[in-house]
């Protein structure tokens, strides 16, 4: 039994069996199921529910009709599958948030951009939309071809004769097998237009250009609306075939009358779900993710979309916005994949490449619909002529039936005695007896005589291109005009791309670090102003051998420039500095930047971008060596950081500003002596040098505290470690030629004041923020700090315990005043 089975086996190679078998099942996917003709833009499945609701009569000018009937016609006469996948296709046809252009015009629940899905098909009804009719024009004129359907018992075409360009306008989705096929809807009269551009330049022999057709084609036009972002993506696509756009919803800010903002979307995406998004927006602001949402409405109706996001007010809404862009699908892209069957094959299309197949179907189809006229007004010419013939004859024609015993006789004896063909015989034995009147002879000479010039039009039209394409050209124009609406998605230059700068408010902040190295950044509002001499507040969680050393002033959007003491330059963004309460300890510096063993960071200067030949980084040492740099020299820093000044052995950083080139820079040494020179007096010199003498200071115990730029209306602020301090007009500090000792700047008493701690120049409308080794800080009005001239005291600004100093000074500056 083994050995009969074994004969009637066949030896078969497993790999070939496999690789043949699964190619057949692939191209029969991509043919047969998931992959748009390029001609009429359509599935198979698509196109039969289109010509099942043809056939049966279910147009646009005839009465709704149950969804489930067409679903049965299709199933039973065309496509043997489930009823589901008849019916979701006939709902996606019908859903003006998926095509551009509905083909079929539903009635009821047919599905919402929330996701709902659509009712059951026998609660819902159906027509071919208006626009769905011109795809089937002209189909009953052997326009098309067709084949047996799937038991032979029906014909169906191979393609629609497409009065309008279906794939570019309604566009397509579908997964094949190892390929896919993504292309976006478009605009029903740009579209048109560039066709009739294509048909144009034809004319004249001169080629159009993707770039020209681009002109008139802007780019995708999808039925939500929402924006485009960019036209690379769209040049990309539309020259190779394959891009991706980035699209994002429309979106406007409003004012309420309580001072709050609001977001408002009216268009969303392309296939975005609504619902879906809304909830994520819940979720991504229960998450902490999105943070200043007081409210989330969806106030959609019938007249269109609306999504409402109230804000407490002290929120950014640009932001926030931004934040809702980056983090959810109100910004999300498209990719752009244009595969088509092109004679059966898939094939990757340029812009150019699919106007030109629609073209060429087109042309088919007029040039098969002329000849089907032609030989059916050839038809009826022959008839004719037979008729106009007889009349002439009529007494003999009649003598001739009378005489023959059976119609088939007179229709034989017809033919033989008066040369007729057998058609016209039949004719005319057809022919009523009021014809045989003059004016029924004179409307058949009439008929032929136009007949005649019709033939001669079609006969003219099968020979000239020329008329072929002025026929399409004509042709669409008309849908154009019945159709055609205006663009619904707009296009901007904008490239989309959203920067992190762009999720984070600018706002301005205090950078404060700590003699252990901890930094952080807090809100300038959290410091309460207070008046002269008052006790302060606690201002950073420091431990017991820890105090606050430095403090700056700057905004979020900044460059941070960290200058160690040992010499070296590190460059981060303020936001990059983790945010900390007023209390909290801040963060380890060293997590930040890369610092040497003992390393500190001395000096932070926010700066913008770039200063170009005039603007300076002025340095000063310890030791009393400055240095004047482009700030240019500085824009490549490396996270690992770079030098910034070379320094003699013992001596670190004190300080550094921005200057313009034309300014005058004061030193202040710890015994109260203050130098004012020009910055002229220090050429400017390379990124990895030294620099020169800017002080001479006192002795070895001697050392420079602090350096600023002078401001003519400005006052040059001293403050001791006991919390003394003064401030005196910059006019008493006379100019000398750097290398000087200076002037004296304040009277120190050694018991009172100790050394100098800080300088800075100071105006009135400023603040000043002083800060102690124990982390107390007080926020006091220049104003409210009397002037004293150059050999005074000073006054009492912060009360101290014993054991306390004051480790750093800081001024909050307006608006205009902030370094660049």
């Amino acid at each position: 039994m083994a050995g009969e089975f074994a004969q009637r086996t066949l030896p078969k190679d497993l790999k070939h069996e496999m690789e043949t078998s699964y190619l057949t099942y692939a191209m029969s996917v991509i043919v047969g199921r998931a992959l748009p003709d390029v001609r009429d833009g359509l599935k198979p499945v698509q196109r039969r529910i289109l010509y099942g609701m043809f056939e049966a009569g279910n147009t646009g000018d005839k009465p709704y009709r149950k969804a489930a009937k067409t679903v049965g016609d299709v199933l039973g006469k065309y496509h043997p599958h489930g009823d589901s996948a008849v019916y979701d296709t006939m709902v996606r046809l019908a859903q003006d948030f998926v095509l551009r252009y509905p083909l079929v015009d539903g009635q009821g629940n047919f599905g919402s951009i929330d996701g709902d899905p659509a009712a059951a098909m026998r609660y819902t009804e159906a027509r071919l939309s208006k626009l769905a009719n011109e795809m089937l024009t002209d189909i009953e004129k052997d326009t098309v071809d067709f084949e047996d359907n799937f038991d032979n018992s029906e014909r169906e075409p191979l393609v629609l004769p497409a009065r309008f360009p279906n794939l570019l306008v309604n566009g397509s989705t579908g997964i094949a097998v190892g390929m896919a096929t993504n292309i976006p809807p478009h605009n029903l009269g740009e579209v048109i237009d560039g066709l009739n551009l294509m048909i144009d330049r034809r004319e004249a022999n001169d080629d159009v250009s993707i770039e020209e057709l681009n002109g008139l084609i802007k780019g995708p036009d999808f039925p939500t609306g929402a924006l485009i972002l960019g036209r690379e993506g769209i040049r990309k696509a539309y020259h190779t075939g394959k891009g991706s756009v980035t699209m994002r919803a429309k979106s406007q800010i409003e004012t309420l009358a309580n001072g709050k903002n609001r977001i408002v979307f009216t268009e969303i995406p392309y296939n975005v779900n609504k619902a879906r998004l809304i909830e994520r927006i819940a979720e991504l602001h229960r998450e902490k993710k999105l943070e200043g949402i007081t409210d989330l409405r969806d106030e959609s109706d019938r007249t269109g979309l609306r999504i409402v996001i109230e804000l407490r007010r002290d929120v950014n809404a640009h932001v926030l916005l931004n934040q809702l862009f980056k983090f959810t699908a109100l910004q999300q892209n498209f990719s752009i994949n244009m595969l088509a069957l092109v004679d059966n094959r898939p094939q990757v299309l340029n812009l150019k490449q699919m106007l030109h197949y629609y073209l060429q179907h087109q042309v088919e189809v007029i040039v098969r619909r002329t000849q089907f006229d032609l030989n059916k007004a050839l038809a009826r010419a022959h008839i004719l002529e037979g008729l106009l013939k007889a009349l002439d004859i009529i007494d003999e024609i009649i003598a001739t039936i009378r005489s023959s015993p059976t119609t088939d006789e007179a229709r034989t004896r017809l033919q033989a005695n008066f040369g007729f063909s057998e058609i016209q015989a039949q004719h005319i034995l057809d022919m009523q007896l009021r014809r045989l009147t003059a004016l029924e002879r004179e409307k058949l000479q009439e008929e032929y005589n136009e007949l005649q010039d019709r033939i001669a039009y079609l006969r003219a039209v099968l020979a000239s291109p020329k008329m072929q394409y002025d026929i399409i050209k004509q042709e669409l124009g008309e849908i154009r005009k019945k159709y055609a609406d205006p663009r619904r998605t707009k296009i901007t230059a904008e490239d989309g791309e959203i920067d992190v700068e762009d999720l984070i408010a600018e706002e301005d902040v205090v950078v404060t670090i700590s003699h252990s190295g901890y930094i952080k950044r807090v809100p300038v509002s959290t410091y309460r102003q207070q008046k002269r001499g008052g006790r302060g507040v606690q201002g950073a969680g420091t431990k017991e051998e820890d105090f606050i050393e430095h403090l700056f002033i700057t905004t979020t959007h900044h460059f941070m420039m960290f200058f160690t003491d040992q010499g070296r330059v590190f460059r981060i963004k303020c936001h990059e500095i983790p945010e900390g309460s007023r209390q909290a300890r801040g963060t380890a510096i060293i997590n930040l930047l890369q610092l040497n063993a003992g390393e500190k960071v001395n000096t932070v200067i926010p700066v913008k971008e770039t200063g170009g030949d005039d603007t300076f980084l002025f340095f000063a040492t310890k030791q009393g060596i400055v240095k004047k740099t482009l700030l240019d020299d500085y824009q490549n820093v490396r996270s690992t950081g770079i030098i910034a000044i070379r320094l003699d052995d013992g001596d670190s950083l004190i300080g550094v500003r921005l200057t313009n080139g034309n300014e005058e820079i004061i030193l202040v040494s710890s015994a109260g002596y203050a130098i004012r020179f020009h910055e002229d007096d220090v050429r400017p010199m390379g990124r990895d040098t030294r620099g020169v003498k800017g002080i001479d200071l006192g002795g070895d115990n001697d050392y420079v505290v602090g350096m600023d730029v002078v401001n003519q209306n400005a006052d040059l602020l001293v403050v001791s470690e006991t919390g003394v301090g003064k401030r005196t007009p910059l006019a008493e500090y006379p100019s000398y030629k750097r290398g000087a000792r200076g002037v004296t700047t304040i009277k120190l008493n050694p018991e009172k004041h100790g050394s100098l701690v800080a300088v800075r120049v100071v105006t009135e409308g400023n603040d000043l923020i002083l800060v102690s080794e124990q982390g107390v800080l007080i926020r006091i009005p220049v104003k409210e700090i009397r002037q004293t001239g150059r050999p005074t005291q000073g006054v009492q600004l912060m009360n101290l315990d014993a054991d306390d100093r004051v480790s750093a000074v800081a001024q909050v500056v307006t608006k205009e005043e902030e370094e660049v």
